[in-house]
């Protein structure tokens, strides 16, 4: 059974950052995609960030150049680095595996390639952006 725990959210000023962590246990294939999603007040949960089997990344467009996406395959833990972070960016972030497939992608304005009904959710982390 898949697991995957977060940790690292909390709150800071607009200007700071912060690092999330995921743990993820229980992963069966050796090629997957992982990624970063955030959910605020009743907003559609929204990708944020991808990562595929091959360690290519895609972003959203309002995080690109100030989020940081990447994975310590010996620790079975993905990370995303938040840096400039703005009130916007307040929001519960989740982490994601699925295994169907090794390509991923996040698409502006269409849902996320690689990510879908059989994707694997942590449990979130609370991030909260201040003025």
């Amino acid at each position: 059974q898949v697991q995957l725990v977060e940790s690292g959210g909390g709150s800071v000023q607009a200007g700071g950052s912060l690092k999330l962590s995921c743990v993820a246990s229980g992963l069966t294939r050796r090629d997957y995609c992982m990624g970063w999603f955030r959910h605020s007040g009743g907003e559609v949960r929204e990708a944020v960030a991808a990562l595929d089997s091959d360690g290519s990344t895609t972003y959203r467009k309002s995080v690109k150049g100030r989020f940081t996406i990447s994975k310590d395959n010996a620790k079975n833990t993905l990370y995303l680095q938040m840096d400039s972070l703005k009130p916007e960016d307040t929001a519960t972030y989740y982490c994601a595996v699925d295994q169907r497939g090794r390509y991923c992608y996040i698409r502006e304005s269409s849902l996320p390639v690689g990510f879908g009904p059989d994707t694997h959710w942590g449990q979130g982390t609370q991030v909260t952006v201040s003025s």
